[in-house]
């Protein structure tokens, strides 16, 4: 099947349901603003700090979530109004401490160069093939190893994405990329002084902090297994087909039902670099009605956990590898 039929066969699948936006909006903003009511009020009252940050993993669930409708939002699936997106992905952005347009040009270009060899570096994870490492400076070395450690990844990353890469201009970014930096800076401000002069700028930090911390983590480990698995496959440009790209280099990650739910169908990635204009409340029954997407080997969520190991895509052998291998081969 191409890539016009594949199309033509899950078109339905890509307009959007007002009914099923506002009922996915609904079950995640609003447990979402509880859960800060009660955060405030016990930080306000006293209680332990340990009662805060339980209250702050539940809100992480659907810190989650609100990210996904975001990213719904910079695709234009969301809704049919590109005007609503636009509105509520502002909105959402500085919930989650994500500027909308910086994201999401961001975001479209890694749709259109995933697993392309010759156009890495634009809203992905630093990768390096094996040729590339060994003819790499010791220093260069290093610091990819740095990079891709899991600690600095999964850890030390949310801090630099959603505290500093975020806030500031990047090069090369437009004119509306960086009005949507400074809509977000201003918006998250503005939450920070509300909390500070009725609460205390302490308490805004006792909340928010873990709240980005957790959520972010958890949104680059999603992104991360999201193309970083086995089996994956990565082209030169000259053999590179947005279809075989779709469906072979992102993943399948067949997640429980509850995980599901939390992370907004997400882990049907294939489905999604499909059609990108498929809102997630549609992924799963565009898996379940189309034979041909079903064919993609789903990823458990035990198998994902390997691939942290993976750190070099090695162009002979068509995978990804580790630094472990390199070394007993070399």
């Amino acid at each position: 099947m191409n890539i016009l039929e594949l199309q033509q066969q899950i078109r339905d699948y890509t307009t959007p349901s007002l009914k099923k936006a506002f009922f996915q909006l609904a079950d995640s903003l609003l447990p979402y603003l509880a859960l800060w009511a009660l955060m405030i009020l016990s930080v306000s009252f006293g209680f332990p700090y340990w009662v805060t940050l339980s209250l702050a993993l539940f809100a992480t669930v659907f810190q989650i979530r609100l990210f996904i409708i975001f990213h719904d939002c910079c695709h234009q699936s969301f809704f049919a109004s590109q005007k609503a997106n636009r509105i509520l992905g502002h909105f959402l952005g500085i919930l989650t401490f994500t500027p909308y347009d910086g994201w999401a040009e961001e975001h479209l270009t890694h749709h259109a160069s995933v697993a392309d060899l010759d156009r890495r570096g634009t809203g992905d994870i630093w990768t390096m093939t094996v040729k590339e490492y060994k003819a790499a400076t010791p220093w260069r070395r290093f610091l990819y190893r740095m990079v891709r450690h899991p600690f600095n990844l999964f850890a030390i990353g949310p801090i630099w994405v959603f505290f500093i890469f975020h806030r500031i201009f990047q090069k090369g970014m437009s004119h509306r990329e960086k009005i949507s930096v400074v809509i977000n800076n201003l918006g998250i401000l503005a939450i920070f002084a509300a909390i500070s002069l009725t609460l205390g700028w302490k308490a805004y930090l006792m909340i928010q902090l873990p709240l980005i911390y957790l959520s972010g983590a958890l949104g680059i480990w999603l992104f991360y297994v999201q193309h970083q698995f086995d089996p994956t496959h990565w082209y030169p440009h000259a053999e590179w087909d947005y279809l075989t790209a779709a469906l072979h280099s992102s993943s399948y990650y067949k997640l429980p039902k509850v995980l599901q739910w939390i992370t907004g169908n997400i882990g049907l990635h294939h489905v999604h670099h499909v059609n990108a204009r498929i809102p997630n409340y549609h992924l799963q029954p565009c898996l379940d009605n189309t034979p041909f997407l079903q064919q993609v080997e789903p990823m458990t969520l035990l198998k994902s956990f390997k691939t942290v190991k993976m750190n070099l895509w090695d162009e002979e052998k068509d995978k990804l590898v580790s630094f472990k291998a390199i070394r007993q081969s070399s």
